[in-house]
């Protein structure tokens, strides 16, 4: 009767440690994704402002 109640709880466990796994993979894969938004949406940022001298090349004053 022991023997039964360990294979149980072995199983129970084993049942919520795969539960865990999953979630926490599906939480790093989410915060990943978050975070590349985040990048990508902050170098646009930097583009819509004219932060980057994207026009400067080429121009050397002499109108």
């Amino acid at each position: 009767m022991a023997d039964e109640n360990d294979k149980s709880a072995k199983q129970a466990r084993g049942a919520r440690d795969d539960r865990l796994k999953s979630a926490l993979r599906e939480n790093l894969k989410r915060r990943k994704m978050q975070a590349r938004e985040r990048a990508a949406s902050a170098d646009l940022s930097q583009n819509d402002d004219g932060s980057l001298n994207e026009g400067a090349v080429g121009k050397t004053g002499d109108e």
